[in-house]
């Protein structure tokens, strides 16, 4: 049966949202509070406990425990895969609450929180549940007076740390692959997006996982991050978020326990068009619809768009189009394609960017201005600029929003030159049909990721992440486990 804007209106007035900190299995109102605003109207969603350093060490003992003496990291390890695939499967059971959790802190329309971010989590759960007891140590061949073992042992209490732009998806890539290596986690959320993981962990502990095994707390960056990114009993932390808060996640782990650190970081990712890419219509869809999906709050988007100057007006005019015919609306409304940016004060960064781009000569196609100005929501239209400078901000600095940079090259050596013109390396786009050039660009290019005549796609058997300053280790896929691992050599002689 169709779900209706009502419906989920009506969902959303007797949805139940937690507001504890889940610390070793039980709920812990411990700190201070703070309001959770929904950027789709500006209404309190919840009052939540925030977290200090003391709630933070807590959780922290907690995960110590359980890692320490607890049963989790020495359980079978089918019998740990088997509590994770419990767990997809209860957040399917709980797939509409949570998606319209998601939608209602930050600003996704509940299409794209219910069909795509959900799909994600539970399919994360799944696959790392799935592999579980699929991994393998080694046994080097030695000389015949000794015996060599290689094994992978958990690491021990991993911190995560999260943003609300992808708040469950982000949070399964690192949660259910350290829980699958025999980890404990202490989960820190975004304060902009902690309901949705405090529901999570809620129906973890319904699965099945130990106390400690999964803990959340709520807080800002500057106190409850920085907490965990110093605290000595934190053996690994994976961070995604912005490049300026990484630098400090490294800086604590020095300052502290020379914890390893996991950063997936920022972007400004290229999106080149040839004049042979096979379908220009569908690379002008895609380079729309990567760039204005999730309201262009992915570090992934395709922000800049490089394309050959003899098809750049014609490719320009059908992005333009498509952004002049985007729905931008209720979240709740299954109809929107677009929805609030995540709040008042990120969207006027973003107008700031766009204000600074007219500034600095950079034609503005269509956008530029709020949207739904009236909703008391962070509305922004989706906006294009062409005839952008290669030196300017709008060319460089990572924007978080749904604008786009239009780029004109001639040949194929300066779209290369062009593409990774910046400190980022997390994905890029290629568009063409010439085999050997797609092989060749994709080698020149630096980045985690190249798409070749798609953008955004692949599953959980590849790698993710980025290059230079867009971070270090890789999420999804058996390498993920590599974060959450320490090899062991242990050498008999006979």
């Amino acid at each position: 049966m169709e779900v209706t804007h009502d419906d989920w209106i009506r969902r959303a007035k007797t949805l139940r949202l937690p507001g504890a900190h889940l610390i070793g299995g039980r709920e812990h109102g411990g700190g201070g509070a703070f309001a959770v605003v929904s950027p789709r109207d500006g209404q309190v969603l919840a009052e939540v406990a925030d977290a200090g350093a003391a709630e933070v060490d807590l959780a922290v003992a907690a995960a110590r425990r359980a890692f320490d003496s607890g049963p989790w990291p020495r359980l079978a390890p089918a019998e740990r895969g088997r509590i994770l695939l419990r767990l997809a499967d209860l957040i399917e059971d709980r797939r509409a609450d949570l998606a319209l959790t998601v939608s209602l802190e930050m600003g996704k329309p509940i299409s794209d929180a219910h069909d795509i971010e959900l799909r994600a989590l539970i399919g994360t759960f799944r696959w790392y549940g799935q592999l579980a007891d699929k991994l393998t140590d080694e046994s080097p061949h030695t000389a015949p007076d000794a015996l060599a073992l290689v094994t992978r042992e958990p690491a021990g209490v991993v911190g995560a740390v999260v943003p609300w732009n992808f708040p469950l998806t982000l949070a399964g890539w690192k949660v259910a692959p350290a829980l699958a290596a025999g980890c404990t986690v202490v989960l820190k959320p975004s304060e902009n997006s902690p309901l949705s993981a405090l529901l999570l962990a809620g129906i973890a502990v319904e699965a099945g996982l130990p106390p400690g095994v999964l803990n959340v707390v709520n807080g800002d960056g500057p106190v409850a991050g920085r907490a965990l990114g110093l605290h000595p009993g934190v053996d690994v932390l994976a961070f995604t978020g912005s490049t300026a808060v990484g630098r400090h996640f490294l800086r604590y782990a020095a300052d502290s326990n020379l914890k390893r650190v996991w950063l997936e970081l920022g972007g400004k990712s290229p999106n080149i068009v040839l004049p042979d890419a096979p379908d220009l219509e569908r690379a002008a869809a895609t380079a729309a619809w990567g760039i204005f999906f999730n309201q262009g709050e992915m570090c992934t988007a395709p922000s800049r768009l490089l394309v050959h100057s003899s098809i750049a007006e014609r490719v320009t005019e059908a992005v333009v189009e498509r952004a002049r015919a985007l729905r931008v609306g209720d979240p709740l409304d299954p109809a929107t394609e677009m929805g609030a940016l995540v709040g008042p004060d990120h969207l006027e960064r973003v107008l700031g960017h766009i204000r600074a781009g007219v500034d600095a000569g950079a034609r503005l196609r269509t956008g530029g201005e709020r949207a739904l100005p009236d909703t008391r929501g962070a509305y922004l239209q989706p906006t294009v600029f062409d005839r952008v400078s290669p030196d300017s901000a709008l060319a460089r600095e990572e924007i978080f929003g749904p604008v786009l940079s239009v780029l004109a090259f001639d040949d194929l050596d300066e779209a290369v030159a062009l593409a990774n013109a910046t400190e980022y390396g997390l994905a890029a786009g290629l568009w063409t049909s010439d085999l050997s050039t797609a092989h060749k660009v994709s080698r020149a290019l630096r980045a985690g990721t190249v798409w070749v005549n798609c953008y955004e796609e692949g599953d959980l058997t590849v790698p993710f992440g980025g290059m230079k300053q867009s971070g270090n280790g890789r999420d999804k896929s058996v390498h993920a486990l590599e974060k959450y691992t320490e090899l062991k050599t242990t050498w008999i002689q006979l």
